[in-house]
């Protein structure tokens, strides 16, 4: 799997979830079988730049290359500028987000909303190409609704456009997260394009990563919502394909290590009052795949310091441990 001059260890991407996918997640994820992730998406108005939420989101220092970091918006002025900003920040891949559903971001004509003007997808995609030397990729949707599957259009001019990856959910923007995703349309993309392709959408186990790649004829497979409280998917993912079983699951004390590694990045990264409060949705996440792991989400909302997050994690996994290393 190749981006531009970059090689990835393999095909698997971790999605660029807004809120989730920060650097310590991205770097968590790769550490655990990831062979490329994407940074939750940045707007590109230069007015939100210079927030603090903004500045988090396209931090990579010290991350695992290549570093690619996410954009949204809907004018391609705008855009380019916002490409060689990142750019010059050390971005290295410049990926343009035309998938985001949510209301707040298509109201503004950006993410999927674009999906509904194929020129002005096309003007985007030049202009932030023109603007930097670095390879960009888009992530995007079938189409606005069932009624208007457009995504071979795009894809079509995207890869005339010059784009390196193409990232295709199976979902419509008016889908959301809901139903399931199919994967008819992103086999179409792959069939009539020549640049890589990347199928997303409900890739939550190791045998759906196989039947999808299988259906689709992709070449990489992105994951998003299965990752959470789980990121050692992608090493289960990788061992499946290359093998055709399932490794071994991970033992207790693999994941008290695992979560105690991510909170403690977590923990730098964002300090402590930022830290404590975003770290309760990962927590949280793990904890639905913990037996009794409600009592532990519960206990670690109302700490108030890393450490008393970290105490009550020692607390249930040494309780855990009473029952065996693994979990039944």
């Amino acid at each position: 799997m190749q981006i531009g001059p970059y090689v990835l260890s393999n095909n698997l991407v971790v999605a660029p979830m807004a809120g989730i996918t920060d650097r310590p997640f991205r770097q968590l994820c790769k550490k655990l079988g990831a062979g490329y992730a994407v940074s939750e998406m940045a707007a590109a108005n230069p007015l939100l730049r210079d927030t603090l939420k903004s500045r988090k989101r396209i931090m990579h220092a010290g991350e695992q290359e290549p570093r690619a970091v996410q954009i949204v918006g809907s004018d391609p002025a705008v855009m380019a500028d916002a490409a060689r900003y990142n750019v010059d920040q050390g971005a290295q891949i410049i990926d343009i987000n035309m998938g985001c559903p949510a209301k707040k971001v298509c109201n503004n004509w950006c993410g999927s909303a674009l999906l509904q003007n194929e020129p002005l997808v096309g003007k985007i995609l030049d202009a932030v190409i023109r603007a930097v030397d670095v390879p960009v990729t888009l992530k995007f949707r079938t189409g606005w609704d069932r009624a208007h599957i457009n995504a071979p259009s795009v894809a079509k001019i995207a890869e005339s456009a010059g784009i390196a990856m193409l990232t295709l959910h199976g979902r419509t923007r008016a889908d959301g997260y809901r139903g399931k995703a199919e994967y008819d349309t992103i086999a179409e993309v792959k069939s009539i394009v020549s640049i890589p392709v990347v199928a997303n959408g409900d890739i939550d186990s190791p045998q759906k990563a196989r039947a999808v790649l299988d259906k689709t004829g992709a070449d990489a497979i992105m994951i998003g919502r299965a990752a959470q409280g789980k990121p050692w998917i992608f090493r289960e993912i990788g061992h499946f394909l290359e093998h055709g079983t399932l490794p071994p699951p991970p033992t207790v004390v693999e994941i008290w290590r695992i979560l105690r590694e991510h909170l403690e990045d977590h923990y730098r990264f964002y300090g402590e009052t930022i830290g404590v409060r975003n770290a309760r949705k990962h927590i949280g996440w793990y904890a639905r795949n913990l037996p009794d792991g409600e009592k532990l989400r519960q206990k670690t909302n109302t700490a108030d310091t890393c450490e008393e997050q970290i105490d009550e994690i020692n607390r249930f996994f040494t309780s855990l441990l009473e029952h065996g290393e693994r979990l039944q």
